[in-house]
């Protein structure tokens, strides 16, 4: 992109990366600790709570904000 283009680019503080998990419940663990293990995260804390997804049986989500 341009620097035009960046400039009209909206930038708040508030606005972080995020990271979605999904998967079964047993994944979503797993990939949890392995976020945490490679550095991606200093405290699993900073992931929200595991819940089920709306639209998938049987698959769970969790999302980590940078």
């Amino acid at each position: 992109m341009t620097t035009e283009f960046n400039e009209l680019l909206t930038d708040h503080p508030a606005d972080r990366s995020q990271i979605w998990l999904i998967g079964t419940r047993e994944q979503v663990m797993h990939l949890i600790n392995e976020c945490y293990v490679k550095g991606l995260t200093d405290d699993r804390a900073k992931f929200t709570p595991i819940i089920p997804l709306p639209f998938g049986n049987g698959k769970y989500m969790t999302i980590l904000v940078r």
